[in-house]
Order: C-alpha cells, then sequence, then structure tokens
C-alpha cells in the first residue's frame, strides 16, 4: 500500500478537481500545481505551492516550460527502495510525488473547431503534460496517477491507508492509454496536413462508446467504439431515441443502411438485412420511397434495418408501424411520428446527424486479419452519365440512363459477386455474395419474376462471358451497366447487340468482400 503525502495536480480538463483537492488538503496532502490550475484551487481556499516555488525557475515561454525540470522528475522518477536514488533526492533535497493527477491539453477539440488554424492546432500540443503523466506511470510501483476524473472517487478514498498496487498498475495502464490516445490523434493530423497516404507505421485511436452483450454470436465478447473526431452522418454519432440497446449485429446492419442511404439527395428509404439491401425505393414523397422497399422484397425486410433521409412524419410512422423492424435510421422525426412508433416497445429508433462542420478525418476502411491490418481509403467514387461509355448498337432511353444510374448506386453496397435489378427507382432482384457471377444473375431474376421484364440490371464487376447477359434477355431486362474490362467484353457486347439491350461501361468496379 502507497500513502498518499504529496500531490502535482495540472489539469486542462478542471472537471471534479476542486473536490479532489481540497479533499485531499483536508488530509494534510501538499498540492503542488501549475497555471490555471494552480489560480483555481488558490481562488477556492486550498493550500496550493506553485512549480515555480519547488523548481526555483518561473514558468518561461508563455507556458511552454514550466514541468520539465529535475526537481519535477526526479520526484516522479525515483525508485525509493534504491539507497543511491534516497540519496541523490536527499542531497538536492528534492520530495517525492505519490499522486500525479494531469490530463492533456484540449487538441482533439481544438481541430474540431470549425477553420482552426495550422498554427493554433499546434500551439495546443502538450509537452510537459504528457511527460509527468509517462512518468508517473513507469513508477507506478510508487506513485499514483489519474488522467480521468471518473477515477477521482477511486482514489481519494484510498489517501490515508495507501492505495494498493494493483490499482495503482490500473491507473498506469490507463495512463499510458490516455497519452497514445493523444498521440495518435496529433499524428494522424500531421499525417493528413502533410497528405502523406501510405505512412509507415498506422497510428488510430477509438474510444469505447458501450460495451455490446456479445459479437456476431453469443460466445464472441464485443464493445463499440468510435474515432476521437467521429463527425457527420455516422452510427458513431447517431443518437438513439427509443428502443432496447443495439447488439453488434444492429450496428453493422444499421452502418450498411447508412451507407447507402448516403448515396442518395432524392427522397430515399432502404432496407437492409445481414449487411445487404433488401429493397431500395426512390420517389418523390418518403411514404412512396418506403412503400417501393415493402413491395421489393416483403419477405426479407420482416426484422430489417431502415433507414431514410427525410424526416419521418405521422404518415411514414404508420405505415413502418405495420410490420416488424429491429432499427429506423433517419435525419429526424416529428413529435407525432415517434408517439407512433414508440408504442412498439423493443423498436430501437436512431437519428444520424448531418451536421458535417466539425473537422473529420479522411475515411479510412480498417479490417483485421490474422496478425495484421488491411487498410484502404473508402469507396466513395460514383459515376456520372457523362463519364460512362456506351458499347452497344442502341442507346439508352432516357429514363433507362436514370434507372441505369440509381441501380449503379445500389449494386456498389451488394456483397459480391453482385447483380441488382430495378424499375422505376425500385429494386426488383439483389443476388449477393455468389462465388459466380451468372449465379448472382440467377438470383436477382429468380426473385424479380415477372418484373424482370423492362428492368435494368447492374454487376459490381465485369462479366468475364456472355452468359450472363444471355441470361438476362431471356428475361426481358433492356439495358445493363457493368464495369467492362474483361479481355472478353466483346462477346458480352456481342450478346447485348443481338437482343437489342442497350449496355453500358463505367470503367469503375465496386468489389465489396
Amino acid at each position: 500500500m502507497q500513502p498518499i503525502r504529496r500531490a502535482l495536480i495540472s489539469v486542462s480538463d478542471k472537471t471534479g478537481v476542486i473536490e479532489l483537492a481540497r479533499t485531499l488538503a483536508s488530509q494534510g496532502v501538499e498540492i503542488v500545481s501549475t497555471g490555471g490550475t494552480k489560480r483555481q484551487l488558490a481562488e477556492a481556499g486550498i493550500p496550493v505551492i506553485g512549480v515555480s516555488e519547488v523548481t526555483g525557475f518561473p514558468e518561461i515561454l508563455d507556458g511552454r516550460v514550466k514541468t520539465l525540470h529535475p526537481r519535477i522528475h526526479a520526484g516522479l522518477l525515483a525508485v525509493r527502495d534504491e539507497e543511491s536514488h534516497r540519496r541523490q533526492l536527499k542531497d538536492w533535497k528534492i520530495s517525492v510525488f505519490d499522486l500525479v493527477v494531469v490530463n492533456l491539453y484540449p487538441f482533439r477539440q481544438t481541430i474540431s473547431k470549425p477553420e482552426v488554424s495550422f498554427a493554433e492546432a499546434v500551439e495546443n500540443i502538450d509537452i510537459g503534460g504528457p511527460s509527468m503523466v509517462r512518468a508517473a506511470a513507469k513508477n507506478h510501483r510508487y506513485a499514483t496517477v489519474l488522467v480521468d476524473p471518473a477515477d477521482y472517487a477511486d482514489v481519494l478514498e484510498k489517501v490515508s491507508i495507501g492505495v494498493d498496487s494493483a490499482t495503482r498498475r490500473r491507473l498506469a495502464a490507463k495512463a499510458f492509454r490516455h497519452t497514445a490516445a493523444y498521440d495518435a490523434v496529433i499524428a494522424g493530423y500531421l499525417t493528413e496536413e502533410v497528405a502523406e497516404e501510405s505512412p509507415e507505421a498506422l497510428t488510430v485511436t477509438f474510444e469505447k462508446i458501450q460495451p455490446l452483450r456479445y459479437g456476431e454470436n453469443p460466445q464472441q465478447a464485443a464493445s463499440f467504439y468510435r474515432e476521437p473526431l467521429a463527425a457527420g452522418p455516422s452510427m458513431a454519432t447517431a443518437e438513439q431515441l427509443h428502443g432496447k440497446e443495439l447488439s453488434y449485429n444492429n450496428i453493422n446492419d444499421a452502418n450498411a443502411a447508412l451507407e447507402i442511404i448516403m448515396e442518395f439527395t432524392e427522397p430515399t428509404a432502404v432496407g437492409v438485412k445481414h449487411m445487404n439491401p433488401c429493397g431500395v425505393g426512390t420517389s418523390e414523397t418518403l411514404s412512396q420511397a418506403w412503400q417501393k422497399v415493402l413491395d421489393a422484397d416483403p419477405v426479407s425486410i420482416f426484422g430489417g434495418i431502415v433507414a431514410v433521409n427525410r424526416e419521418v412524419d405521422k404518415n411514414v410512422a404508420l405505415q413502418l408501424k405495420e410490420i416488424f423492424l429491429e432499427i429506423v435510421l433517419a435525419p429526424s422525426f416529428t413529435e407525432e411520428a415517434l408517439t407512433i412508433l414508440r408504442e412498439k416497445k423493443n423498436l430501437r429508433l436512431l437519428r444520424w446527424h448531418q451536421d458535417e462542420s466539425r473537422y473529420s478525418r479522411s475515411p479510412l476502411q480498417l479490417q483485421s486479419v490474422r496478425g495484421g491490418l488491411l487498410v484502404q481509403g473508402a469507396d466513395v467514387k460514383m459515376v456520372s452519365q457523362a463519364e460512362c461509355q456506351v458499347v452497344t448498337e442502341r442507346q439508352p432511353t432516357v429514363s433507362e440512363w436514370e434507372e441505369l444510374l440509381f441501380a449503379w448506386k445500389v449494386v456498389k453496397h451488394v456483397k459480391s459477386n453482385a447483380i441488382v435489378l430495378t424499375k422505376e427507382g425500385k429494386t426488383l432482384g439483389v443476388g449477393a455474395g455468389q462465388m459466380n457471377r451468372v449465379g448472382a444473375a440467377a438470383i436477382a431474376i429468380k426473385q424479380a419474376k415477372d418484373e424482370a421484364a423492362g428492368a435494368v440490371l447492374a454487376s459490381d464487376a465485369f462479366f468475364p462471358m456472355g452468359d450472363t447477359v444471355a441470361m438476362a434477355a431471356k428475361a426481358g431486362i433492356t439495358a445493363i451497366i457493368q464495369p467492362g474490362g474483361s479481355i472478353r467484353d466483346q462477346e458480352s457486347i456481342d450478346e447485348a447487340n443481338k437482343h437489342g439491350i442497350a449496355m453500358i461501361f463505367t470503367a469503375t468496379r465496386h468489389f465489396k468482400h
């Protein structure tokens, strides 16, 4: 057990610091502090000694240098069981610190501000704070380090009797996570500032939002974390308005739905099951768009995740209430809609945020593999009509062009191999995650049934041969959009020409594994 007789307090986040210091002082603990923290403690009537009084040297360079001094760091790092260390402390009249309470300059909050300058960001990189935290954490055999106000109460209970070694070690680990996360945010910011796309070391950090009951399956432990700078539409920033706790699979599926809905500006609704869209609809109103989703696959939508890009009003809420859904994700809900949907006890209602004014790092996709991590940029590329190449004798009609671009937005978010059939702003058939492309087409056409006649088809990657086009022609499909790029493209083009199908190439692939 290590009793606390002397404490060093220097915090940016001053939550609870007055109460902490007052309790320490009441139990005879000597308190040393710096700058604004010292002023606040003194104004509260708490006895406090300035760092300059300890070091015999003033704070200089606008406070940049104040704690980087042997009289501070020797008091943090001394091995108290080592005779030579004790002798040197005595010779130099240096007292040790039993408790260090430090958190760091608000770098993350600074760069989150709109229009923050690079100079302001750099000025908020803490130097002395991390040094003190790391020193105390390294020497946790003797010192207790606090970086989180949530831990103050636990330590205060042990001031007089001493802090046990297990607690000191736990807090030391948390302190190193604190400084590591802090440095990771700085590294990420500066790396982006110099436009380094593939650094020799990737430093990322995430903050825990909540523990989850389990992962994909009950035998898998899981938690939900977010990027410290997460901003704009995301599951990490979404606000839950109603319903039971989100599960691992809920979050994954809702994220997939949100990714799809962000592709559209017109009123759109998306239904997702197991990370794939089971229905996507666009129309003049959200009510009509939702009806298209329901018509697209009334079986799969049961128990599904729904995302929309317009406010949910009373009429839409009444439609949604008619079937069992896990989640409804929207930018907003009217009060009437909330009242209606909250009648379903377990239905999770989430509001996603459209604010993109805050700082947000470029999106990276991280995929763990055994012993490593795959990193890639997000697939944000879409194509316009002007970027596409018509490769068949027949040109698409105006309505077919509109439908092809709609289908292309959808197929981008379907697991590969992927085929999507659409008509009149509604998905008819989705063939997802198949080992061959013709198999995916067969599933989509079977799902569409007779409605396949007059529909368009989108493929996430090129056709390796003409068999998918032949199948599409037999089903009555009139237009196809695909990346092109196969050595056998001409075979597919000839097959399309044979049946009068219009086909366009995008020169962009959308594999999604």
